[in-house]
């Protein structure tokens, strides 16, 4: 992580410790890890990793595709949310498995807070499974770490309050 990340990851600590989160989940990548580690140490939690809060696929083996080829990519992923790229994963595939797990840890976690470190895409996607309004316009709004506390009620997304952005 770079030095502006630890700096952005202790503001992320600060904010979830002010929160009580009660329990940590993350995608495998380190780097969402490395995002709330930091808080779910400093309250003595377990990070949970769950494979599908991983980053969309967008090529096969997981390949990186250029930042001239992303924007248009995204684009007419969210216009038509079953295109993909060939060995590639859909914003709905993408967005199924992801909020499975989000509704998984929310009826395992009745009452409770819960912080999840994952990406920008798979967040977005997430929750535009509960509301339209958050697509491509809000994902191209957010930044890198981008912190929103998104409460339920029962699994029906009742209310989103960002809460930090650099």
């Amino acid at each position: 992580m770079t030095e502006k990340g630890k700096r952005d990851a202790q503001k992320v600590c600060e904010c979830l410790l002010d929160e009580g989160v009660n329990m940590f989940a993350s995608s495998p990548y380190q780097r969402a890890v490395q995002t709330i580690e930091g808080a779910a140490a400093r309250l003595n939690k377990d990070i949970h990793v769950f494979e599908d809060l991983k980053e969309r696929v967008f090529l096969p083996d997981e390949a990186i595709i250029s930042k001239e080829k992303l924007l248009p990519l995204l684009e007419r992923s969210f216009s038509d949310p079953d295109y993909t790229l060939p060995g590639g994963e859909s914003n709905r595939a993408c967005q199924d498995r992801a909020t499975r797990v989000l509704l998984h840890l929310i009826r395992t976690n009745q009452g409770r807070r819960i912080a999840i470190g994952t990406h920008g895409a798979v967040m977005t996607l997430m929750m535009g499974k509960f509301s339209r309004e958050y697509g491509l316009g809000f994902l191209l709004s957010s930044s890198k770490p981008d912190l929103y506390k998104l409460e339920f009620d029962g699994i029906i997304l009742s209310k989103v309050t960002r809460l930090y952005h650099v």
